[in-house]
This record gives C-alpha cells, structure tokens and sequence, in this order.
C-alpha cells in the first residue's frame, strides 16, 4: 500500500464518492468528490497528510456552504413559463355566447371554450370582454 501516491488514493476517493453522487442524485456527494481531487491535487505537489485532508475538509464544506442553498433556491422556484392551462390563466376572451353561472361560450387564445361565470349571480353578454381566472377541466371561469 506504501507504494502507492497519496494522490492516487484522493483519486480513487473522488471516484468512490462519484458513484452514490450517479446513483442517489445527491449533489453533496460531488461536492465531497471535488474537495477529493482537491486533496489530489495537494498530495501531488507534495503536500503533506495534514495539508491534504484540510484541503479536502475546507474545500468540501465551502461548496456544501455556498452551493447548496443556491441549488435549493433555484429547485424551489417555479418554472419562469407557464404552459398548457396555467398559460391561460390571467388572459382575456371575448364572450361569444352569453355566460352566466350555469354556462355559455368565449373565446379564448384563438378557440371556442366553454365558459361560466364566477360570481353566478352576474351574466356577461355577447361581445363583452372578460379576464379567465381559472380553468376548470375544459370549462373557464371568468369574470
């Protein structure tokens, strides 16, 4: 075991810490893996053990440290586009049939939808303009 570097072992490490890092999808795993090839890297310039394994500690920590609340940040927020029926929220449609709380027909991003009104106590006439505020199966609520 003498006969082999020190830089070789950090290696092999950094290998070790690759694969529950593919399999588990943990990224501090590759953190850990970075702060290995940094002990590698101190061991091959002929950095002593004590060198190596503060390299190792200090480099792992800081990326766990500054990379890790930036990762959890950007996984928490929402997608910048919105698709599909979420696409739909918000947008105005033209009343093509009259709708009331029971039901009726607009217009909406170039199709004919079928539409009721949120407050169903209110009736908007044909040609009137209207904001979807939710899309319930392929039904819109508007008001």
């Amino acid at each position: 075991m003498n006969d082999i570097d020190a830089w070789v072992w950090w290696l092999v490490g950094a290998a070790a810490l690759g694969i529950p890092l593919v399999v588990t999808a943990m990224p501090e795993f590759g953190m850990l893996a970075v702060g290995a090839v940094a002990a590698a890297i101190v061991a091959g310039f002929g950095g002593g053990i004590v060198a190596q394994v503060l390299v190792f500690a200090v480099v792992s920590v800081a990326l766990i440290a500054v990379v890790r609340p930036i990762a959890a940040r950007h996984r928490a927020q929402r997608p910048q586009l919105a698709t599909g029926v979420d696409a739909l929220k918000g947008k105005q449609a033209v009343v093509l049939e009259r709708v009331d709380g029971s039901g009726g027909r607009i217009k909406l991003a170039g199709e004919v939808w079928s539409a009721r009104s949120l407050d169903t106590g209110r009736a908007y006439e044909v040609g009137d303009e209207v904001d979807v505020v939710d899309i319930e199966g392929a039904t819109a609520i508007i008001m």
